[in-house]
């Protein structure tokens, strides 16, 4: 009789389809010598981009905090700063992010629900009041409008008497994504790579410390990508800013060490401890072989891990805790950079201020309990491990293969065709739980017949009148004739192919609003309707 009879089910598989086996040997890693005598800190990085990892620093902690209004949002900030927390992580209202003012007729019932609102510079000061920006990281979720957040942040570090290069952080940038997975784009493709060089041109010249974009994954992943699509699909996009930047006069190895990454953690523990090595050897190969990158910096993935928020229930939700630890587990002995950890009660709104305390301690129990951090790369040589690296490697690298043959990302955007690839995984992935094939424990298997509720974070109602107000109360305040200059300058620049951050930095200076300056910008470059072709 098979051993198989015995097993639980008839195929063992990661999410993107790799079989599993019952056992791993060594002749499973024939031709992969290469792989496993490299060092971490030595090309292609496999096993990290340090020699020592986080014996040297741990990996920074952040948690993603905005909601409401600025002056709230700082509250949290503050709080989580008095935690333990080691950087901020900003998430803006959807408003903020489409380029709209909180007046805008577009903008009522979403003003301050999914992050913090803002119009202006003067929210962002009230953001960070009392914030030294000198001494702390802050990573900026912002694509479309990401130029204007940017310029608010560094003119508030300017007031605060910091010098652009004693700033450090990261800006998310990657609009092309939007395009992909999350719909968050106002002006069609040109325009807006357009946008995401300028501002990588300008942090390379003006703000060294500053990471100008983070190639994200994360969303594509939680679209419904598997595993190795995510990797792909990631890089393809970063290959394509690496292009941008370079068509703009840009030498590689000038920009390329600032580029940082962003990717999901999920629930297929092995297979994500593999991805995070997978994404390293990748990187590498492409910035050396593809683009000449000399520089050994420029060779580095380094990238934030978010765990999956998609993975999250609102039944039970103090699973969610379990789910996460996991997550969080792999993120780390995959070797990232910076670590969020979502909290148990974010399938049901924004998190309690507890509930966010409890993921940040997840992260400080990893670093400082489990010995994890300890060694670098602590499952390197695990034949299961070392196999999978090497599986999504080989998957990755033929839908960068296809993509190439496309005519690059944005054809491949422009097509349709990446979006179907996720939506079909996304499909499948949801079909094998409604048949009880995928399990979903505390929703597709060990239910309760009673839920349980926890307490979630609601926002002030009067929260968005507030806003509104307070942005009126600013365009009488300010210098009108001032705005209508600096915005008339701005067209002038976006029209003559100029770099637009000293423009925008004008414009946000002299009070312009995000939704004033992405208007002025619209007229110039139109706005993206996905199917259409400007």
């Amino acid at each position: 009789m098979s051993h198989m009879e015995h097993e639980r089910k008839p195929r063992f598989e990661t999410s993107s389809h790799i079989a599993m086996k019952a056992a791993y040997r060594a002749e499973d890693l024939s031709g992969l010598a290469d792989q496993l005598v490299q060092g971490p800190g030595e090309f292609p990085f496999t096993r990290g981009i340090h020699p020592t990892m986080y014996r040297r620093q741990l990996w920074t902690m952040r948690q993603y905090a905005g909601f409401s209004s600025a002056r709230e949002s700082n509250r949290r900030y503050r709080y989580l700063l008095d935690q333990g927390q080691m950087g901020l992580s900003v998430a803006f209202d959807l408003p903020t992010q489409m380029g709209l003012d909180s007046d805008h007729p577009l903008a009522r019932g979403e003003v301050g629900k999914v992050g913090v609102a803002i119009d202006s510079l003067r929210d962002m000061e009230l953001l960070f009041d009392g914030i030294p920006l000198d001494r702390v990281s802050t990573s900026m979720t912002i694509n479309s409008t990401a130029a204007i957040l940017l310029a608010m942040y560094l003119t508030v570090a300017g007031r605060q008497g910091v010098a652009f290069d004693q700033v450090s952080g990261t800006v998310q940038n990657d609009i092309l994504k939007e395009y992909i997975a999350r719909g968050t784009y106002i002006y069609p493709p040109g325009p807006s790579l357009r946008m995401a060089t300028d501002i990588i041109a300008f942090c390379q010249r003006e703000v060294p410390r500053w990471n100008p974009i983070s190639i994200s994954g994360y969303h594509i992943r939680e679209a419904g990508a598997n595993a190795a699509q995510e990797l792909a699909f990631t890089l393809a996009d970063g290959i394509a800013y690496v292009e941008a930047a370079l068509g703009s006069g840009l030498e590689v190895d000038d920009f390329a060490p600032r580029l940082s990454f962003f990717f999901n953690s999920h629930n297929h523990f092995l297979e994500e401890v593999a991805k995070f090595r997978a994404a390293r050897q990748l990187w590498a190969g492409i910035m050396r072989d593809r683009f000449g990158a000399r520089d050994p910096r420029s060779e580095m993935c380094r990238f934030h891990t978010q765990t999956a928020g998609s993975t999250l229930t609102a039944r039970q939700p103090e699973v969610n805790v379990v789910r996460v630890t996991l997550q969080a587990l792999a993120a780390v002995l995959g070797g990232t950079q910076s670590l969020h950890c979502n909290a148990r009660d974010e399938a049901l709104g924004l998190p309690t201020a507890e509930a966010a305390r409890l993921a940040l301690r997840t992260q400080q129990v990893i670093a400082l309990e489990s010995g994890v951090a300890d060694t670098a790369d602590p499952l390197a040589g695990s034949y299961v491990i070392e196999k999978l690296t090497a599986d999504l490697v080989s998957l990755a690298r033929d839908y960068l293969k296809k993509i190439d043959e496309m005519g690059g990302v944005l054809r491949a955007i422009e097509t349709g065709w990446i979006q179907k690839e996720i939506e079909g995984e996304a499909y499948g992935y949801q079909r094998s739980v409604e048949a009880g094939e995928t399990i979903v424990v505390g929703v597709n298997a060990y239910a309760d017949e009673v839920e349980q509720s926890i307490g979630a974070l609601s926002i002030d109602p009067g929260m968005e009148p507030a806003q509104v107000q307070a942005l009126h109360e600013l365009r009488a305040w300010r210098n009108a004739g001032a705005v209508d200059e600096a915005l008339g300058r701005l067209v002038a620049d976006a029209r003559a192919g100029v770099n637009l951050m000293p423009g925008i930095l004008r414009s946000v200076e002299a009070y312009a609003t995000v939704g004033e300056i992405s208007d002025v910008l619209r007229g110039v470059f139109g706005e993206y309707r996905e199917g259409a072709t400007s």
